[in-house]
């Protein structure tokens, strides 16, 4: 990984849905989006909080998101010497289904017990194989014909873990994982729009009720919650651009009142738009500021 991995940040590869990370240094909290995928380090540690839960994933521990979540994420253990190297795998619903039919693996449960991230401890069968589809980065006229196979193998040993049922409902579940997997993708793509719990619940075919406590069950937060993280994520992006005022950003998130935008905004980050925006620019560019 060290090899494709030149500078800080993120790597796309040759390989679909293979992108490593590395980081020099340990990283500030970031609130991000973690998207369903299998998150595996290969040197380093790191954590993400979701609600007051905190997950640290390393070599020993690699983590799987099955659903869409806001998180706060940072690495808290790299050096230039041992920088933190990471590897996302983006999960591939298709293929675990049809390894699940041709296994004869039984189907999973239709029930929420837990978060829609854990933690399982990575294994010698399943370390060999993410050894050999990193190690096809170095031959790519043989990605085309080996890595469809290096990565079937991977996805049968994620199915052998301690939790492969919990990744099973990414592929074929259809009970209640599945209705809050379909309202977490209605929120995420109408993020803007007025949140209505009953339309809401009525579309996924749930009550409202029900929706609201696996909603939690899931995700730690509430719908409405959940919808107010993606406003003010992505207006902390916007803001970071520079291009809109605070009250134009407010608007285009979806936020009728800028007052009520700018004290969410606040409560979430620690200070206000403008103040944020403007402190991580700085950062960014070593401005010490003198108070």
């Amino acid at each position: 990984m060290g090899q494709h991995t030149g500078t800080d940040g993120r790597h796309d590869t040759a390989i679909p849905g293979l992108t490593l990370y590395r980081f020099s240094h340990p990283t500030d909290p970031a609130y991000v989006l973690q998207e369903p995928a299998v998150y595996v380090v290969a040197q380093g540690r790191k954590q993400v909080a979701l609600g007051q839960d905190v997950y640290v994933y390393d070599r020993t521990n690699y983590l799987v998101v099955s659903v869409d979540l806001p998180v706060v994420g940072n690495v808290f253990e790299a050096s230039p010497e041992r920088p933190y190297l990471c590897l996302t795998l983006a999960v591939d619903p298709h293929e675990l289904a049809m390894l699940m039919a041709e296994t004869g693996r039984r189907g999973p449960e239709d029930r929420l017990d837990g978060r829609g991230l854990y933690l399982n401890p990575i294994t010698p069968p399943l370390l060999e194989g993410l050894v050999r589809l990193v190690r096809l980065l170095n031959a790519k006229d043989d990605i085309p014909v080996m890595a469809p196979l290096v990565l079937r193998e991977v996805n049968y040993r994620l199915l052998q873990g301690d939790e492969g049922g919990r990744l099973a409902q990414i592929a074929i579940g259809d009970g209640r994982a599945r209705r809050v997997a379909d309202a977490i993708a209605w929120i995420k793509h109408h993020y803007t729009e007025p949140l209505q719990i009953e339309e809401l619940a009525r579309q996924v075919h749930m009550s409202a009720s029900s929706l609201h406590h696996h909603f939690r069950t899931v995700t730690a937060m509430s719908p409405v919650q959940y919808q107010k993280r993606l406003r003010l994520q992505e207006a902390r992006r916007l803001m970071l651009t520079g291009v809109s005022s605070a009250e134009a950003v407010a608007d285009q998130v979806g936020y009728v009142s800028a007052s009520q935008f700018s004290r969410e905004y606040a409560r979430l980050f620690g200070d206000p738009p403008r103040k944020d925006a403007r402190r991580i620019r700085e950062s960014a560019h070593g401005v010490t500021r003198v108070a």
